[in-house]
């Protein structure tokens, strides 16, 4: 087989399966009115639902991140594409009054097959190409995380206004799992290559330093910031004015070009600039959507873009700086610790949101305007989280400012 064709099909096989991702993020984002409508399930039972998504995701990563170069990718992408086809049919076919548990277990197996893609292509991608090329490639792989949430959104979105059901929309989901499986059979992986000279040890003594700690507490925040307002924003502002697929589509394409053209934003501000600026942002953006109707829900969606834009890989890219002895394993947990504080908080988040209804009910409010009242109710009390973020990412500007590892860097 052509080298350079085995390449591309590792390469595209990559992309479909982020994709993969992409969509079951924001195709259940879509669904979820529709779940709690059917089934008679709370905010909260729906929370719980969501959090399996982000739960899966860190258990699978920090797994694989750890295995990698003995299980393989081949492996790891055969236990994701189980995963994700699981999850899917598990989730299309669940009927009777087992349907909540039966929910969460689908949505936890989506999240196992999502985190296994992250901790195989990462590395292969690392390991099929080199330099200039390598960083290349890994930028285009990560385009199509908010690139597929744009393109989830907007196929929900139109799935919905010509009233096809949930259970299609999901089957939507299995065409890019099954384009990646096809790319990817009978294809040679790239032998794992151990970086060396750093052993796991080492790696653990560098993740028990004060400035990992401070970052890991940080990446906590900032995810939560990232996606606890996109996974809600159909319950929440549905009855705004505003059509929440196409909020989510404004938002995640603004990340994706943002992404792209990260290099001369890093270079100009830095890690510490972007994180303070991008902390500012995002509390902007979430004020905004507890307060706007209408067109305006709109300029919230592009202040909160430019907000979450560059948390997560500029967390990422700031471990590997300034912390390099963590190696691979620290920057998987501190991947792992963002996805796994989302899970934990997606139910809070719905308990907000049915004490807001019940207290909105008290006031005598009902249909679309108790709807409202009670999800920008909910998003006031989220600003707290970026809030908090423009408190630490100042310590963090002014500790880090005389660093002699304060390079300016491109974001990947």
């Amino acid at each position: 087989m052509d080298e350079n064709v085995n390449k591309s099909a590792l390469f595209y096989g990559s992309c479909f399966a982020l994709i993969t991702t992409a969509f079951t993020f924001a195709i259940r984002a879509g669904i979820l009115s529709q779940l709690g409508n059917e089934f008679e399930l709370s905010p909260t039972q729906l929370g719980f639902i969501n959090s399996m998504w982000f739960l899966g995701f860190p258990i699978s990563m920090i797994i694989g991140g750890l295995v990698y170069h003995s299980f393989g990718p081949k492996n790891i992408m055969i236990v994701a594409f189980i995963s994700h086809t699981v999850g899917i049919l598990l989730t299309i076919f669940s009927v009777g009054p087992y349907i909540y548990p039966l929910l969460l277990i689908s949505t936890l197996f989506i999240g196992f097959g999502n985190g296994c893609t992250e901790a195989a292509c990462n590395p292969m991608i690392a390991d099929t190409y080199s330099g200039i090329k390598m960083n290349k490639m890994l930028n285009r792989f990560h385009m199509w995380f908010p690139g597929g949430i744009v393109l989830g959104s907007l196929i929900s979105k139109f799935m919905t206004d010509f009233e096809l059901s949930w259970q299609t929309q999901m089957w939507v989901i299995m065409i890019p799992t099954i384009i990646y499986a096809a790319l990817f059979y009978g294809k040679t992986f790239p032998k794992p290559q151990n970086a060396g000279g750093v052993t796991l040890a080492e790696n653990f003594k560098a993740m028990l330093t004060p400035l990992y700690i401070f970052l890991f507490f940080c990446m906590a925040l900032t995810a939560i910031t990232e996606f606890g307002p996109q996974q809600w924003v159909g319950l929440i502002m549905s009855s705004s004015g505003a059509h929440p697929m196409l909020i989510l589509a404004l938002v995640t394409g603004l990340m994706a070009v943002g992404r792209y053209f990260a290099g001369p934003v890093v270079q100009k501000f830095g890690q510490t600039g972007i994180l303070l600026g991008s902390a500012v942002f995002a509390t902007l953006g979430i004020f905004l959507f507890s307060v706007a109707t209408g067109p305006s829900v709109y300029l919230a969606a592009v202040c909160f873009a430019v907000g979450v834009c560059y948390f997560w890989p500029t967390m990422v890219g700031a471990v590997a700086q300034r912390i390099p002895l963590s190696g691979a394993l620290g920057m998987s947990i501190i991947g792992g610790i963002g996805m796994f504080s989302t899970a934990i908080f997606q139910p809070i988040i719905g308990s907000w949101i049915d004490k807001d209804r019940a207290e909105n009910v008290a006031l005598g409010l009902t249909g679309l305007e108790l709807d409202l009242a009670a999800g920008q109710d909910t998003l006031t009390k989220m600003v707290i989280f970026p809030f908090i973020l423009i408190v630490l990412f100042t310590i963090f500007f002014f500790w880090q400012k005389n660093a002699k590892n304060d390079v300016k860097t491109a974001v990947h």
